[in-house]
């Protein structure tokens, strides 16, 4: 192998995180990996804070690496990172957060994966939140999806039909990240105070369609920081509803059958969590009741439009 060939891209969108971003940058440079192979995108989707010194200075401090910074004037995550991906040199484009922190084997078992699973048309790795000071006594597995846990398997596997990998830690071939013309921007994701989620469900489910195998991989790792005190009943509703308006957005596409499919479907887990709630109540924890039926109650409405 020549070894200043590129071999994975990492393109980081990123809005209003000045203050975390530098761990995130830090993480990718600290990997166990040669820096001839990988190159580093940072796409400034309009942050109004100091983001665009913090990157420009750290580029300058760490010239031996590959980073590179650009803006994105239309807002949304599927926006930037589309963008980001579209100068990207490698065969592999893998996606992070800007609050995300990427363990030191990270890229290296990456870059592995691939060359001992050439059928794979995608990949997810497992997410960690990392919460400030402490997760919150309300918080329970159900819930911190919205925060970003992901622990699919323990395993390396195939995603079930309906399963895929969450954005934060997400990697793809450039050459089907192509064949599907990248995110659906009418999914961008935050926009404003407004979220239209569910862009990385949208685009693996059409690689599925496709034939595309996607797998989960639990050693290929990053770190997701939650900051407690943003966890808001505000901010859930956001990211709640958020998930639902984007379902609205996927599923009324395909047709009015399915958008209303997935209606009953989430009464159905509204019901679900109600049962849930009552089971966190036998086992001694009614702080966990509430933030369970909401998110589902949130997610419904966003789905409803609201």
């Amino acid at each position: 192998m020549n070894p200043t060939k590129l071999e994975i891209s990492i393109v980081i969108c990123t809005y209003n995180r000045a203050r975390y971003l530098p761990a995130a940058l830090e993480s990718l440079y600290d990997q166990q990996l040669s820096k001839e192979v990988y190159e580093v995108i940072v796409v400034n989707n309009n942050s109004s804070d100091n983001t665009a010194i913090v990157c420009k200075e750290f580029i300058a401090n760490h010239q031996d690496a590959q980073f590179i910074y650009l803006n994105e004037s239309n807002q949304g995550a599927s926006f930037a990172r589309n963008t980001g991906a579209a100068i990207a040199k490698a065969p592999l484009l893998c996606f992070m957060d800007d609050d995300a922190i990427a363990h030191p084997n990270y890229l290296l078992l990456i870059i592995d994966f691939f060359k001992h699973y050439p059928d794979a048309g995608g990949l997810g790795g497992r997410i960690i939140p990392k919460y400030i000071p402490s997760e919150p006594e309300w918080m329970s597995h159900f819930v911190s999806s919205l925060v970003g846990n992901f622990d699919y398997s323990k395993e390396i596997t195939i995603f079930s039909p309906n399963k895929y990998p969450l954005e934060s830690n997400m990697i793809i071939k450039r050459e089907d990240f192509n064949l599907v013309n990248g995110f659906n921007t009418a999914l961008p994701g935050v926009k404003g105070t407004l979220r239209i989620g569910g862009e990385g469900k949208e685009f693996f489910l059409k690689l599925k369609a496709l034939g595309k195998i996607i797998y989960y991989h639990p050693d290929i790792i990053v770190d997701h920081i939650v900051e407690t005190e943003k966890l808001t009943p505000e901010y859930m509703y956001r990211v709640a509803s958020g998930i639902g308006r984007g379902e609205k957005v996927r599923t009324a596409s395909i047709s009015q059958i399915t958008y209303f499919k997935k209606i009953a479907e989430y009464l159905f887990k509204l019901a679900a969590s109600i049962i849930l709630a009552l089971g966190y109540l036998l086992q001694g924890h009614p702080a966990k009741m509430k933030p369970v039926i909401q998110f589902r109650i949130d997610a419904l409405k966003g789905l409803l439009g609201h």
